[in-house]
């Protein structure tokens, strides 16, 4: 979905909405939905003024599961 969203103008059509319902409540994917804004309008605003990594990110780094 956040790829969808990105693409411009955005992509989120009726048929990844079902899938999507599929794996989500309504709750999550408006939660889900509004991140992905987000983190879009960040990245477009940090790349107009060449605003670079704070280093925080680290590749490869993985997640302990619960």
């Amino acid at each position: 979905m956040a790829d969808a969203m990105a693409d411009t103008p955005s992509n989120v059509n009726d048929e990844l909405y079902r899938e999507l319902r599929r794996h989500f409540s309504e709750e999550q994917l408006i939660e889900l939905t509004a991140t992905a804004a987000l983190e879009n309008f960040r990245a477009r605003y940090n790349r107009v003024f060449d605003v670079g990594s704070d280093g925080l990110y680290r590749k490869g780094l993985r997640f302990k599961q619960r």
